[in-house]
C-alpha cells in the first residue's frame, strides 16, 4: 500500500531545507566560491519549494512483496553494485554512506569501512558541499537523476569528478536511497591547476618515501627553530612552530596554552579569575597562508579573538590528553562558531583537523591545532606522529623558558636588592645612578653601587665582584653592607676598604671597587677616593675639560697586605664625578671592538652642561647603539653633580 507522508516527515522536509539554505550562503562565503554551481543550487531548492507546496502527500512508494524478494534483490544490487567499474556509493536519504564498491574507496585513498557511516558531504571541498547536499535532497524528493561536479578529497590530493545521483527504492527500506556514481571531469578548476584525475597518481612507493623525508625534514627544521634562542624565550618559540607547521603541513595552525601559563596571560586576567586559580585555555597564536589577502587577515583576526569552549576539539584534547585527527569533518563546528555565526571550518574552509596536546611529562600546557582544506590530501596517522613529536619538544621548551623565567625573576629581586631603591637628597648636588645587566644569562650580576652617610659627610662606592650568581651575590652584599657600615666609624677611605678587606679574606671571590668620601668645601665639594683595583673615576669640569683620577689598589679580598690606590678632587659647581663599572669600557660592536675610555669621555665632555641624569642617559644610549643591544657584561655607573649656589 501505498505511504502518505506523516507530519514528521514534513517538518523534516522543512529543516532539511534550511539546513542546505544556511549551507549555500556559507559555501557564497568561501574564498574561492564556486558561485555558478551555487546559483544553480539555490534555484533547484526554489523548484522543490514549490513542488513540495503543490505535491506535499502525493509521494508513494510501492513496498510490496515478500521478505524472499527482498533478499534477493538486495543481493543482486551488491553484486552489480560492487562490479561496477566507476567508483559508486549508496546513501541513505540523508546522504549518510551506507556502502561503497572497491573503485570508491580508492578513489578516496582509503578502505570501504572508514568511509561507511559518515556524511558523503564530508568526503568533497566546502565549496562543493553546498550545492552538493541540494542535488542529492532533489534527488531524494523528486526522483530525478541529478548530476554535479565536486571535489574529492583525495588521501594524496583533490580529484575532481562529476557525480550522477539516483533514487532507488529497495525493499524492506523505509526510505528511499541513493546511489551515487562518480565519473572523471576535464572542468578546470582555477587558472594556476589542472584538474586531477583519478588515474594520474605518482608511483606509491616514489610518494611514500616523498612524504617520509618531508616529515623528517619537518621534525628537523622544528628542532633548529626552537633551540636556536641563545637564550629560551616562550613567545619567540611558539610563533616559530606555528609559522613552520602552517608552512609545511597545514593552511592554518592554532596554538592554545593555559591561561596561567603564558607570559603575561595572568595579569591580563580580570582579579576575581586570577584568585580562583581556575585554569583554562587561552588562544595564543594564529597562523594562515601566507597569503596578503585581507580575507586572510581578517579571518585570522577572527580566530585571534575566539578563546576555544569547552565543546570545541582543542578543549577536548587538552582536558583528555588524548591527540584526534579527522580526516575528513562532518561538524563544522568542532572549532566553535564566529561571532557572526559562522562556524570556524567554514570560514578557513577547513576539511580536515588535527589536534595533539602540548604536554611536558607532567602536565598539558595546551594544544597544537591543524586544519587542512584537502589541497594536499587530508591528515593521517604519520601526520598526527610528526605532530605529536613537535607537540613534545615545543612543551619541553616551554617549561626550561618558564623555569628559565622564574630563575630571572629571582635574579632580578636579589639583584634589586643590592641596589639602593632612591638615591638620597645631598644638599647642593645632584645624584642619577644606573644599572644595566648583561643581555645574555639570567643569574644575579656582580655589579653594584650606593650612597650613604659617613662620619662627616657622603660616601659613594661602586664595585664589580668577580662572577655571577647566588654565591657572587652573597659577596656583593657583604662589600657593599660592609662599606656603608664602616664608612660610620672610619673617616678615610683607605681605612674604610682595608677593613672590607679584611671581612672578604674568607670569601672566594674579589671585588673591585672605588670608593669617593664627599665633604662640603666652600661652593663645591672634596672628594676623597679610594681605588680598589677599579677604574678610576672622572672627573668632568663645567666647562667640558676631563681628567681621570689616579688609578692603582689591588682588589678587595684577595691579600691582607692591602693597599688601596688614592686621590683627592675639588670640584666646583657644576663639576661632575663620575663613576663606572668595567662593563662600560668592555662593551663590544659586532666586530668585537671595545667601547673603551675614549669614546667614553668623549660623550661626557659633550654632554657636561647637560644634567646630570641626561648625562648618564647618553652614555647607556651610546652603548646600547655601539653593541647592537647586546651587552657582555652588566654596565653600572654612578655620578654626582655640584649644583650653582643659585639651585643648591
Amino acid at each position: 500500500m501505498p505511504e502518505q507522508l506523516e507530519p514528521e516527515t514534513v517538518l523534516r522536509e522543512i529543516t532539511d531545507l534550511e539546513s542546505r539554505i544556511a549551507e549555500l550562503r556559507q559555501a557564497a562565503n568561501l574564498p574561492r566560491p564556486d558561485l555558478r554551481a551555487t546559483l544553480d543550487a539555490a534555484l533547484m531548492e526554489l523548484e522543490l519549494a514549490v513542488a513540495a507546496l503543490h505535491t506535499l502527500g502525493t509521494d508513494q512508494v510501492d513496498t510490496a512483496g515478500g521478505s524472499a524478494v527482498a533478499e534477493s534483490e538486495r543481493r543482486v544490487l551488491r553484486t552489480v553494485f560492487q562490479d561496477a567499474p566507476v567508483p559508486m556509493f549508496l546513501l541513505d536519504r540523508d546522504a549518510g554512506v551506507r556502502r561503497v564498491n572497491r573503485q570508491a574507496a580508492a578513489l578516496l585513498g582509503t578502505s570501504s569501512g572508514y568511509v561507511s557511516g559518515k556524511q558523503f558531504a564530508a568526503f568533497c571541498d566546502l565549496a562543493t558541499r553546498a550545492a552538493l547536499r541540494s542535488h542529492l535532497a532533489a534527488a531524494v524528493r523528486t526522483g530525478r537523476r541529478q548530476r554535479v561536479a565536486v571535489r574529492f578529497l583525495g588521501r594524496e590530493h583533490p580529484v575532481d569528478a562529476v557525480v550522477t545521483m539516483v533514487r532507488v527504492w529497495i525493499r524492506g527500506e523505509p526510505d528511499p536511497m541513493v546511489i551515487v556514481a562518480a565519473g572523471p571531469t576535464t572542468t578546470p578548476v582555477d587558472d594556476d591547476r589542472t584538474p586531477v584525475q583519478a588515474a594520474e597518481t605518482a608511483p606509491v612507493d616514489d610518494e611514500a618515501v616523498a612524504t617520509i623525508v618531508h616529515r623528517m625534514d619537518v621534525l628537523a627544521t622544528a628542532g633548529e627553530l626552537l633551540l636556536d634562542e641563545p637564550v629560551f624565550n616562550e613567545t619567540v618559540a611558539i610563533r616559530r612552530c606555528a609559522r613552520l607547521l602552517a608552512a609545511e603541513l597545514a593552511d592554518w595552525a592554532i596554538i592554545d596554552l593555559t591561561e596561567n601559563g603564558h607570559v603575561g596571560a595572568v595579569g591580563a586576567l580580570p582579579a576575581e579569575r586570577r584568585s580562583t586559580g581556575v585554569e583554562t585555555l587561552r588562544r595564543v597564536v594564529v597562523m594562515g597562508p601566507a597569503d596578503d589577502d585581507e580575507r586572510v587577515h581578517e579571518s585570522a583576526r577572527a580566530l585571534e579573538a575566539l578563546e576555544p569552549g569547552e565543546d570545541t576539539l582543542p578543549y577536548t584534547v587538552w582536558r583528555t590528553r588524548q591527540s584526534a585527527v579527522h580526516p575528513h569533518v562532518e561538524d563544522l563546528n568542532q572549532l566553535g562558531v564566529c561571532s557572526d555565526g559562522q562556524p570556524v571550518c567554514a570560514r578557513i574552509g577547513a576539511t580536515s583537523l588535527l589536534c595533539v596536546p602540548i604536554e611536558d611529562g607532567e602536565r598539558c600546557l595546551g594544544t597544537i591545532t591543524l586544519t587542512g582544506s584537502g589541497e594536499h590530501g587530508p591528515f593521517d596517522l604519520m601526520d598526527l606522529a610528526v605532530v605529536q613529536r613537535l607537540g613534545r619538544q615545543l612543551a619541553l621548551v616551554i617549561r626550561a623558558a618558564r623555569l628559565y623565567r622564574r630563575r630571572a625573576e629571582v635574579a632580578d629581586s636579589l639583584q634589586a636588592s643590592l641596589l639602593p631603591k632612591t638615591l638620597p637628597s645631598i644638599p647642593g648636588v645632584a645624584l642619577a645612578g644606573k644599572y644595566m645587566a648583561a643581555t645574555h644569562g639570567g643569574e644575579v650580576g656582580g655589579d653594584f653601587y650606593d650612597v650613604f652617610r659617613t662620619m662627616d659627610g657622603w660616601g659613594l662606592v661602586l664595585g664589580d665582584v668577580c662572577g655571577k650568581g647566588e654565591d657572587a651575590a652573597a659577596v656583593t652584599a657583604t662589600a657593599r653592607h660592609g662599606v656603608r657600615l664602616v664608612s660610620r666609624w672610619k673617616p678615610t677611605p683607605e681605612e674604610v676598604l682595608a677593613l672590607v678587606n679584611d671581612s672578604l679574606l674568607e670569601e672566594d671571590r674579589f671585588v673591585t671597587a672605588v670608593l669617593a668620601t664627599v665633604r662640603p668645601k666652600g661652593e663645591g665639594v672634596t672628594a676623597a677616593l679610594g681605588i680598589a683595583g677599579h677604574p678610576p673615576a672622572i672627573v668632568v669640569r663645567a666647562d667640558g675639560v676631563i681628567r681621570t683620577t689616579s688609578r692603582g689598589g689591588v682588589p678587595l679580598g684577595l691579600f691582607e697586605d692591602f693597599d688601596a690606590g688614592l686621590d683627592t678632587v675639588d670640584l666646583g659647581p657644576g663639576d661632575t664625578l663620575f663613576l663606572h663599572s668595567d662593563g662600560v669600557l668592555e662593551a663590544c660592536d659586532p666586530v668585537r671592538q671595545e667601547f673603551g675610555q675614549e669614546r667614553l669621555m668623549e660623550i661626557l665632555a659633550a654632554h657636561a652642561t647637560e644634567p646630570v641624569e641626561a648625562m648618564i642617559d647618553a652614555v647607556e644610549r651610546a652603548l646600547l647603539d655601539y653593541c647592537d643591544g647586546d651587552l657582555r657584561d652588566d654596565v653600572s655607573m654612578l655620578a654626582l653633580r655640584v649644583l650653582p649656589p643659585s639651585l643648591s
